[in-house]
């Protein structure tokens, strides 16, 4: 099976992990903060938190932003569930903004429209989680100038978007955001096999997220409230989580980080061929742009179905058949039954909803070879014309 997404592992990745197994510190040494110093110096963001998932990442953001019960966090329909359940973890209320029918990233034109009936109700989101859907970074000088305007806070969701750029900056630079995180699930740009970053400019901000990482327990004597019983001594001084990154999934990042733009060249070279290749097949492509580089962490096409002689399930069971292991990325939040129970319903988010009955996600990864790639072209083309 030819699988939509894969890891990267090389005998220096296997050396790092294997150097950190021999050691003293399997967690809490020094390894995990040479990552984080890592993805500083990568993405030019000042601050990094390491955390044990993406999901853990984003709840960290949302609590260092003090989302609570009674505020509201905004995010697109289209993205996986951890983008609006970090919401849910706080006891706030959840809203989507429908996606663009161009870029399959959140509207601007719905975030703007949606915003000013807030405004009226007087129910203006605190957070809106942006998506960088597949590696495609959003319209963000847009979404900033609207959160000045509304006074609301940005995450930037780059689960999918390490390595990519925006108008010649790094995506986690956090120009236009509060907080970013990344996801190294295995299927990411890079790995630490499960694992996740909250980067930030805001030296208040990553102390809280990195306060509440670990138990909201603190070793610094200036935030203690009585003076130390000694050496060994700690304080519980809020709730929080063990959220941690061990060593040696920090160990896996430093050692993919250093081939993160080889990565992101070789999935933007294999991106360039399926744009070549399906040109002609009753298909709707990624949409490039010429102020943004995506990662391509997925390579996602919509079926044109008046034009393709099978049916969207059809074409997805027929490419399984062949040993093709294509996904569907995502199914819209509003449809999810947790979600109807709360209020939503299947036909609030137009655009969303026809996006998934047309998206396939395609194999993408640096070591798909030309010839397994040209079986997909040749596969998809037999399963629509």
């Amino acid at each position: 099976m030819i699988s939509y997404g894969r890891q990267s592992i090389s005998d220096s990745d296997i050396k790092s992990v294997v150097d950190v197994l021999r050691s003293d510190y399997l967690t809490q040494g020094e390894v995990g903060y040479k990552f984080e110093d890592a993805v500083c110096k990568y993405t030019g963001a000042k601050y990094a938190t390491s955390t044990n998932s993406g999901t853990s990442a984003l709840h960290l953001a949302c609590l260092a932003l003090q989302l609570g019960k009674g505020d509201v966090l905004w995010t697109s329909s289209i993205t996986f569930v951890a983008s609006a359940n970090c919401g849910l973890y706080c006891g706030a209320d959840i809203d989507f903004i429908d996606i663009d029918r161009n870029s399959w990233n959140l509207s601007i034109k719905s975030l703007r429209t949606k915003l000013e009936e807030a405004e009226k109700s007087n129910k203006l989101p605190k957070i809106v989680v942006v998506v960088h859907l597949c590696g495609l970074p959003c319209e963000m000088e847009d979404i900033y100038f609207l959160s000045k305007k509304y006074g609301f806070f940005v995450i930037e969701d780059a689960s999918h978007a390490i390595g990519s750029k925006y108008k010649d900056n790094l995506i986690g630079n956090c120009e236009y955001s509060d907080i970013t995180i990344f996801s190294f699930h295995p299927v990411k740009t890079i790995t630490t096999g499960e694992g996740g970053m909250a980067v930030t400019n805001s030296e208040k901000l990553s102390e809280r997220m990195k306060l509440l990482r670990s138990h909201g327990i603190t070793k610094d004597p200036n935030l203690m409230t009585k003076k130390m019983d000694g050496p060994w001594y700690y304080q519980q001084i809020d709730l929080g989580f063990n959220y941690r990154m061990t060593d040696i999934q920090a160990a896996l990042g430093c050692s993919q980080i250093q081939r993160l733009s080889y990565f992101v060249s070789k999935r933007n070279e294999i991106a360039d061929r399926y744009d070549r290749e399906l040109s002609k097949l009753p298909l709707t492509l990624p949409m490039r742009c010429a102020d943004v580089v995506s990662s391509f962490h997925l390579y996602v096409v919509r079926i044109i179905l008046r034009k393709s002689r099978r049916t969207h399930r059809e074409v997805i069971e027929y490419l399984l058949s062949m040993g093709i292991g294509v996904n569907v990325h995502y199914i819209p939040l509003h449809t999810q039954p947790y979600y109807i129970k709360n209020g939503y319903c299947v036909n609030q988010y137009k655009e969303a909803d026809l996006y998934y009955s047309e998206a396939i996600s395609l194999p993408i990864f640096p070591d798909l070879s030309i010839e397994d790639q040209m079986y997909v072209v040749k596969c998809l083309s037999d399963a629509v014309v």
